[in-house]
């Protein structure tokens, strides 16, 4: 009896691996024929690029900006306020799948589950936690490969957060509620959050082909989406007072442009 749970164990383990390097793969094999489409088009890209460059800045508001440096903790925090390219978009996938952030909701998510023991298939031990753990990094990675790099170069739409300049807690509870359904598309107008909405869904559907037939249901797959949609919540106001702690704690190396309080001829 305990010799088929290690074994389904080490399987689940190994299939949510090879899922995450699958993604990985794939996602190389598409950026390398992007990137290699962008570069026998730059010519005319870049004699078009001042005529067009002030549109983007042009949309955003005096009280959302972008950050003056890239974060290591949240890569998708933006910093500057013109599109993402294709290359762009990769890059961000691949910064997003091992940030911190992830790598803890992952190992958090994962103790939690193991202390309830769920999926009861799983059972316990350091071999169950390993499986629990890999199929959480392989969700993880294989939402932000559908949303921050297929969806979003396919839709147009920008996966990056654009944070307050200063934010509230009422008012960044609901601008992180809101970008959950809105979001930027490359032109910098707010549209509907399609590829933020899909990407997690089609992730959950996905891992029905990794987890244990008792996760596999339609009842659990919508409720791991709802569960990654209030994370995602949670994650916005913490991007949103990124820029902002840093600011009171004096570390000057980020913060939001622009400031409404700066004077005109300092701003970017």
């Amino acid at each position: 009896m305990v010799r088929p749970r290690i074994e389904q164990v080490q399987s689940l383990g190994s299939s949510g691996l090879w899922l995450l390097c699958l993604v990985l793969g794939c996602a190389f094999h598409v950026a390398g024929q992007e990137s290699a489409a962008t570069r026998q088009s730059s010519p005319a890209t870049t004699q078009s690029q001042p005529q067009t460059s002030s549109s983007p800045t042009e949309a955003v508001s005096t009280f959302i900006g972008y950050v003056s440096n890239g974060s290591f903790i949240f890569p998708d925090i933006a910093t500057s306020p013109g599109p993402l390219t294709t290359g762009g978009k990769f890059k961000l996938f691949v910064n997003q799948s091992i940030s911190p952030p992830y790598i803890f909701e992952a190992a958090s998510g994962s103790a939690f589950d193991q202390a309830r023991d769920v999926p009861k298939d799983l059972g316990q031990g350091w071999g169950a936690y390993g499986s629990r753990f890999g199929a959480s990094m392989a969700r993880s990675s294989s939402s932000s490969f559908f949303e921050s790099f297929l969806l979003a170069t396919w839709l147009h739409q920008d996966p990056r957060f654009f944070p307050q300049v200063k934010p509230t807690l009422w008012g960044s509870l609901k601008y992180s509620t809101q970008r959950i359904f809105i979001t930027r598309n490359d032109a910098g107008r707010n549209v509907f959050n399609t590829s933020g909405l899909l990407g997690p869904l089609a992730s959950e559907g996905l891992a029905a082909a990794y987890l244990p037939p008792s996760e596999q249901t339609v009842g659990k797959t919508l409720t791991r989406f709802a569960a990654d949609l209030g994370w995602r919540v949670g994650g916005n106001m913490f991007k949103n007072y990124w820029p902002t702690f840093f600011r009171n704690m004096g570390l000057n190396r980020l913060k939001v442009i622009p400031d409404p309080n700066a004077p005109q001829g300092s701003r970017k």
